[in-house]
Formats: structure tokens, sequence, C-alpha cells
């Protein structure tokens, strides 16, 4: 073939390949907007619905998630497969893991929704005014929140249970790696709907795992209120860049302990240890560990030889080397000297970073310059120290005396969680059922007019 003619071959293939591109493209378009459509339509029953109804629906989810426990695992063992074959990194293939005891976790999570007060419709702040009006504001539904989450498929029902609750409608864009759990999830989830009364397309899967279907998704501001991405840094960049609607972000959980001087040294160390070692993959896991210099010497190598036994990578600062020196001939220890990164870190791994610092005005110092404002703690003794720990601290969760682990909305009473938001607007901390509301301001008068 010419020159001429190889030239046009390639041309006409390339046209070929446009084509196809643009028509799956159509194709998606379609799909998302038609999602978008049905949960704008779904959002105006839901948010109309009595909150027996609601009530119910939640219940039926939590009994239907008890009975299909075996169902559920058969759909997530595939998700792990395949996600194991594609060499998807250890801490997010625990995140994927859905086992017994995390359906009957999302299953209390709905029963505990069910039992709290509906929030919708609440008004709250009336006070009359000089010219007779009485003005208050009201509690109503955000309308449709978008999604977007990688490898816990236990976000789905965590999502699901919160739109129903705070009487809003949802579309829900999984990872790829989490594709058939979350089918099965959902499925549930219609399922409870329909049986309750409500409609079905007030939560739904986006059912492809073509990545630009997100890039729909977050523009679509006529279909879509709010979004709420819940994954790592990249994939939030991208969202906050993007959306051409509002963002509820949660970005990483660089998680500080403070044992501060004074403090009891055996509560601190069982709290050190349940904050970094009880799960490595979540985001309220402590990462950076402060130690006060008054408490370093008897507390150091306490916390050290149980972070050893449980094979944690220990990077110091010098002092905190210094102290450590006790176990380093511990078998399984493994401490390193810290670089500055390590100070801004979120490993969801089994390493932590350990500081000396001179006391609470230097923790408080390094936790806001480092710490990604998610959530802290402080142990002590010291009243005065913890009151300017929780008052100057600039994070969504702030501690005193119990472990970082405890950021998480099942755990503050909320029911459930949709993301722990390290913004200040217009949630902030563990979003619940009123992070997924919007105040209205209402007006009752008798005839009263404006002079």
């Amino acid at each position: 073939m010419n020159a001429p003619a190889l030239q046009n071959a390639m041309t006409q293939k390339s046209n070929v390949n446009s084509e196809v591109g643009s028509e799956v493209r159509s194709e998606l378009a379609r799909l998302m907007e038609t999602l978008g459509f049905k949960a704008k339509a779904a959002s105006t029953k839901v948010a109309r619905a009595s909150t027996a109804i609601k009530n119910r629906a939640l219940l039926g989810l939590a009994a239907l998630l008890r009975q299909n426990v075996e169902a559920l695992q058969t759909a997530n063992q595939g998700d792990l497969e395949r996600a194991g074959a594609a060499g998807l990194a250890g801490p997010l293939l625990d995140r994927l893991k859905l086992s017994p005891k995390d359906i009957e976790t999302v299953a209390l999570g709905c029963e505990q929704l069910a039992a709290m007060p509906d929030v919708i419709g609440e008004i709250i702040g009336m006070k009359e005014q000089p010219s007779g009006i009485r003005v208050g504001q009201m509690r109503v539904p955000i309308g449709v929140f978008g999604m977007i989450y990688e490898s816990r498929p236990n976000v789905t029902i965590e999502a699901a249970s919160l739109a129903i609750k705070s009487g809003n409608a949802c579309i829900l864009r999984g990872g790829s790696e989490a594709i058939e759990s979350n089918m099965a999830l959902a499925a549930l989830v219609q399922r409870a709907l329909v049986e309750a009364g409500l409609p079905a397309d007030a939560v739904q899967l986006v059912p492809t795992t073509d990545r630009e279907a997100v890039g729909y998704l977050i523009t679509m501001p006529q279909y879509v209120d709010v979004i709420i991405p819940r994954g790592g840094k990249g994939l939030i960049a991208r969202i906050s860049r993007d959306a051409k609607v509002p963002v509820i972000k949660h970005l990483d959980g660089n998680c500080h302990m403070y044992v501060d001087d004074p403090c009891d040294i055996a509560m601190a160390v069982r709290v050190a240890d349940n904050a970094k070692t009880q799960k490595y993959s979540p985001c309220n896991a402590t990462e950076s560990l402060l130690v006060a210099r008054g408490v370093a010497a008897d507390f150091l190598p306490k916390i050290g030889a149980i972070y050893a036994a449980k094979g944690v990578e220990m990077r110091c600062d010098a002092e905190a080397q210094a102290q450590l020196a006790l176990i380093a001939g511990v078998p399984g220890v493994n401490i390193k000297p810290a670089t500055e990164q390590d100070w801004y870190e979120e490993y969801l791994a089994p390493i932590i970073s350990i500081k000396v610092v001179a006391g609470v005005d230097e923790a408080i110092a390094h936790i806001n310059q480092y710490s990604s404002h998610h959530t802290d703690a402080i142990l002590t003794r010291d009243h005065m120290h913890a009151q300017r720990f929780l008052r100057e601290v600039d994070s969504a969760s702030v501690m005193v005396n119990a472990s970082t682990r405890f950021a998480d909305g099942f755990e503050f009473g909320l029911g459930a969680e949709i993301g722990i938001s390290t913004d200040k607007f217009h949630a902030r901390g563990p979003v619940g059922i009123e992070g997924l509301t919007s105040l209205k301001y209402v007006v009752l008068g008798q005839g009263e007019v404006r002079t």
C-alpha cells in the first residue's frame, strides 16, 4: 500500500473509532440523564413520605440484609478475587471485604436510624418580630445527592439508609472493584423501598464501571443538588475541580494522638494501641503520635513494645528514637527516622509517625500545621489542657481521653454516616441525617403588611 493509500486507510479507521467512541459516550450520557431524571422525580415523593413509611423501609432493609448474608458474601467474594488478581493494594482490599459482621453493622445502622426522631419538617428558632410576624427555619431534604466512593460496599447501605431517613433521593457510584457487591446491596435497598410504598428510583446505583459516568454525574445541576465523594485524594481533587454542583469533601485522615503530661500512662498505652492497631485501613485510625517530653521515657517504651509485637513500623524523630532504644532488641521491632513528609502522611497501614514535643502548646501547633483536620485526640489528666485542645485544634472531631477510631457516624449515634467532612461548610465531621438537610425560612403571620 502506497503512502497516500495508507494515510487514507488510517484516517478512515480513526473516523470509525471516533464514531464508536461518540456513540458510547452518547449512550452513557443518556443513561446518566435517565438516572438523574428518575432521581429528581423520586425525590419529591420521598420528601413528603411520612416518618412511619421511611422507618418501615429502613427496618425492612435491615431484615433483608440479615436474610441475604450468604448471597451478599458470594457477590463480595467475586469482587475480592478480581481485585486481588488485579493487584489492588492491601488496605483497599481490606476495605472491599463485606464480612457478616459488616453486614450486621449496617443492618443495626438502619435500625438505629429508624429509631431516631425524624428531623424533616422540624421548625427551629421561631421568634416574633416587632411587626407581629413570626420567623423561624424549617429543616427540609436537600433533594438529590450523588455519592461517589471507592472499595467499601458498606457505604452503599449507609448512603441509602441516610437518604431514606432524610427524605432525599440518591445516585450511587461505587468503585468498579465492588460492582457485584454494590449491585446485590442496591437490589435489596430497592426491594425494601418498594415494599414500604416508596419509589425504587429513590436509590439508584450507576450500573456501569465506565469512569466517564462520574463526569456526567458531577455536571448535572438540573438533577443533582450536591456531590459527596469518598475516596482517595486523586478522586476528590478531580471532583472538586470539575463539579458543577456543590461538593461535600472528605479529604485524607491524618489523625493525631497527643499523650500529655500529666496523663494516666496505662490508659494512654491502651488507647494509643487501639487508635492505631484496631484496624489500619479506616480514615479515623491514628497515623501520628505526639508525646510530651515529661512522660516520654515512661510511655514510649511501653507503647513501642506493643507496636513492635504487632508489626507496626515506627517512624520517629531523634528524641523518640532515643527513648525507644530500650526496645531495640525486641524481635520484629522496626524503627526508622521520620522525614518531613511523614508528619503529613495518611498511611492506612501498620506504620505510625512518632514525635516528642515540649507540651500542649507545641502539640497543638504541630497538629494544626500537619493534620488533615479530620480527627485529633489528647490523652490527659489536666482539665485546662483538655479545654485548650478542644478549643484550639482546628479539626472536624476533637477528642479527650478516647480513641480516634470513635470518629464514626454509628459510634456518634447518627445511625450511619455518608462520610466525614473536613470542610467547614455545609457539614463538618461525620455527615448524618442533618448533614443531608437544608434550612429554609418560614414566616407565620395574621395579615400583617409592611409599612
